[in-house]
């Protein structure tokens, strides 16, 4: 990934240096099982971890000979340890640690992720506590629908990234598996008690079934998961883009001193950061089909899922991070016009209120045929602004029949619209 929609620590886990590491480790405490059972000499286990060293520019040398990361790797790193490196990899194949690796990342960029997450519903929950009692309208295929309030709008996307992260919980701990069981899954040339091992000491479990690799089944979940995350983000996003258009300026993206937003119209404050997610968005999705077809795989294994993660394994988890905190950024610094919001719901005076009248017209007799064309002869003329809608409902005969001046007026009430509102808000955050 670009080092514009990059942060230091989720890149740091996809560079060599953490990469051999892990390598290390699992080879490490590989033979530190294979000495527990007796294979191989404790001390030779001892001595490869006071030992060890390898360097990125030899392993590269290596492997421009070899065509072979993991040889490279162990060339180099006995070059380092001197004669007990012959105990380094006993009956492991290069998958049992590149899948074991990749475990190890995918673990360590989920922990990122839910810190990000974390930061995010922090933001969420307190605009919208903030904004609970904005009143808003509320917008059904981008036309004005029935009052709600901001807040409640705010709660909603806490709800839905409050189940992205019990997703991604759930993915790290399908992702974090360890296969440590030789050429074709069988521990044919190594005992199973190491897998065990090194699960134990890389906090992973072992994997009940690996042929040769890991079963990808589970990298298609994770990187779904990240896809949904991706989504929901630009759901967000996009809503945020709408309510800053100019029609609308009920929010907007903070703009900063000295910020353009135009080379050629110095007016302009474009939302260019919820549309820069919408754009990343694109980009975490776009992993996703890659992922499910690397599922099928031949036989015990080839290595035509092998491009695709190491391309789109760091780029996706980089891009993911990166927008989780941009978009809390945005949430943490939006600018909220509650003015404007009232402006814009009163601006069709009073239609919002229609399926109010529509029940108290069937509650006192209409049928709901004659009852919603009487609202919507009304609602018609207020819309192209030929009279306003509450007195027009006074006027027609069809329902002042049956309805009085006092008892339409008691239907245009903004709180009958809210008075649950604090419902939701106890089922989205719980009591506060």
């Amino acid at each position: 990934m670009i080092p514009r929609y990059s942060r230091p620590d989720m890149v740091a886990i996809w560079t060599p240096e953490n990469r051999f590491r892990i390598w290390f480790e699992i080879e490490a405490h590989a033979c530190d099982a294979q000495a527990e059972l007796g294979i191989i000499p404790k001390e030779a286990a001892k001595a490869i971890w006071e030992r060890a060293g390898w360097e990125i520019e030899r392993i590269d040398e290596i492997e421009r000979e070899t065509k072979h990361d993991v040889i490279a790797f162990l060339t180099n790193l006995a070059e380092h340890v001197g004669d007990e490196a012959r105990f380094v990899h006993q009956g492991m194949t290069s998958s049992d640690v590149l899948d074991t690796c990749l475990a190890v990342q995918l673990k360590q960029a989920a922990d990122i992720l839910l810190t990000d997450l974390d930061q995010l519903l922090a933001a969420l929950k307190r605009r919208a506590f903030e904004h609970k009692s904005s009143i808003t309208v509320g917008r059904s295929h981008g036309i004005h629908a029935e009052p709600t309030t901001f807040g409640v709008k705010l709660a909603g996307y806490y709800a839905e990234f409050s189940r992205n992260r019990k997703r991604l919980l759930d993915a790290r701990a399908e992702i974090a598996t360890c296969a440590i069981s030789g050429a074709v899954g069988t521990f044919a040339q190594i005992d199973p008690f190491v897998e065990e091992y090194v699960a134990s000491k890389l906090g992973l479990t072992p994997e009940p079934v690996s042929t040769q690799v890991i079963p990808r089944d589970r990298h298609a979940q994770f990187f779904a998961v990240l896809g949904v995350i991706a989504s929901s983000i630009e759901r967000l996003a996009t809503e945020i883009r709408h309510l800053q258009r100019t029609e609308v300026r009920e929010a907007e993206e903070y703009f900063s001193p000295g910020q353009k937003g135009s080379s050629a119209m110095p007016h302009k404050r474009n939302p260019v950061l919820t549309e820069n997610l919408t754009g990343i968005a694109r980009v975490v999705r776009g992993a996703v089909l890659p992922f499910m077809e690397n599922v099928a795989l031949w036989h015990e294994r080839d290595i035509s899922h092998s491009s695709v993660e190491r391309l789109l394994g760091p780029d996706t988890t980089v891009a993911l991070d990166f927008a989780l905190a941009r978009l809390t950024g945005v949430i943490d610094k939006l600018v909220v016009y509650p003015d404007r919001m009232r402006a814009n719901l009163d601006s069709l005076g009073g239609l919002v209120h229609s399926q109010r009248v529509l029940l108290a017209l069937t509650q006192a007799g209409l049928s709901r045929e004659a009852a919603y064309k009487a609202v919507q002869d009304n609602a018609m003329p207020a819309w192209r602004g030929e009279g306003n809608f509450i007195s027009l409902l006074k006027q027609d005969p069809n329902v002042s029949a049956v309805l009085s001046d006092a008892e339409i007026e008691a239907m245009f009430d903004d709180a009958h619209h809210t008075k649950h509102v604090d419902t939701i808000f106890a089922r989205v955050f719980g009591a506060q």
